[in-house]
């Protein structure tokens, strides 16, 4: 079973306006609101492809009902931990150019970590824990360590998908994906990375400190897969990029809805780059139906 943890998730309100005058009375034209959280967004990519999953987190308030609601519409099962705030409301402003206002979420006590835990030390063998996105900063720095030492443990699977220090502290413990940017990749080793070439020797340090499989994104140059057996480059296919949310989480959840049922890596690559495609050609999440239009166009070469 998969399942994804969203820390601080959201109910993200999109609002478009014909401009903004600041100071003045100001009239949408169009407005929606869904989920928001990467553990979440994989969730959501995950039920594209039949692919089952359990959404865990922390909810609270009016927003964490409909945050629950939303999902088990959409027939996700979710175990969040309920605190005592509202989960948060992100809003995002279109008017041409693209605001964002994050507001910082509700406050997790020990007690709420500590139920999250125990929730998280059910995993055995058989399933797969997906990390994805910021830590509450009601939460210790050390939370995501915390936890993959709990699926460790138990032999569970995890994927981690940070940046800086939050991906580097939990290298020791073996995941089984983790799936940075260029930019994120560069950051890490203070560099400047800007094609497939540059990005596959740290890719193999990634592997050489611990992880088992690592995807490297560069937007319209490609993408890189690299593990301790074998290294592929993908082209990416072309189109307009639309919006650039949620399309790492679409190809995490991608990655591992085949790789779930083929155990196939190179296919699985595939559908991972195809994925975050159809995110980025779309306004929301992929679909299924889109994944498999953009498919043909993701040519894979593997590397020696």
């Amino acid at each position: 079973m998969i399942y994804t943890l969203t820390l601080n998730p959201s109910v993200d309100y999109i609002v478009q306006l014909e401009s903004f005058q600041l100071g003045e009375l100001n009239r949408t034209i169009n407005e929606t609101k869904f989920p928001g959280g990467k553990g979440i967004n994989v969730s959501r990519v995950l039920n594209q492809f039949a692919a089952k999953s359990k959404a865990l987190g922390f909810a609270g308030g009016f927003t964490g009902t409909y945050v629950e609601q939303f999902l088990q519409k959409e027939q996700i099962d979710t175990d969040f931990v309920r605190v005592e705030e509202d989960t948060r409301i992100n809003i995002k402003l279109k008017t041409g150019q693209e605001s964002e206002i994050n507001a910082s979420g509700p406050q997790i006590s020990e007690h709420h970590f500590t139920k999250l835990k125990e929730k998280i030390q059910q995993l055995g063998s058989e399933d797969l824990l997906v990390i994805a996105g910021s830590i509450p900063a009601t939460l210790p720095e050390t939370t995501y360590e915390d936890l993959v030492k709990v699926c460790r443990k138990n032999g569970a699977k995890f994927v981690v998908d940070a940046e800086g220090e939050l991906l580097k502290k939990v290298l020791p413990y073996g995941p089984f994906l983790i799936k940075p940017n260029h930019h994120e990749l560069g950051e890490l080793f203070e560099t400047s990375i800007s094609s497939v070439e540059e990005a596959i020797p740290f890719g193999k340090k990634l592997i050489a400190m611990g992880a088992q499989n690592v995807i490297v994104s560069l937007a319209d140059k490609g993408a890189v897969l690299i593990n301790k057996n074998t290294s592929f480059m993908a082209e990416v296919p072309k189109g307009k990029v639309k919006n650039s949310v949620g399309a790492g989480d679409s190809m995490v959840a991608g990655f591992l809805a085949v790789y779930e049922k083929t155990k196939n890596i190179e296919e699985a690559f595939r559908y991972s780059v195809a994925s975050g495609s159809a995110t980025a050609f779309s306004l929301g999440l992929c679909t299924k139906e889109k994944v498999e239009e953009l498919l043909p166009q993701v040519h894979i070469k593997e590397l020696f």
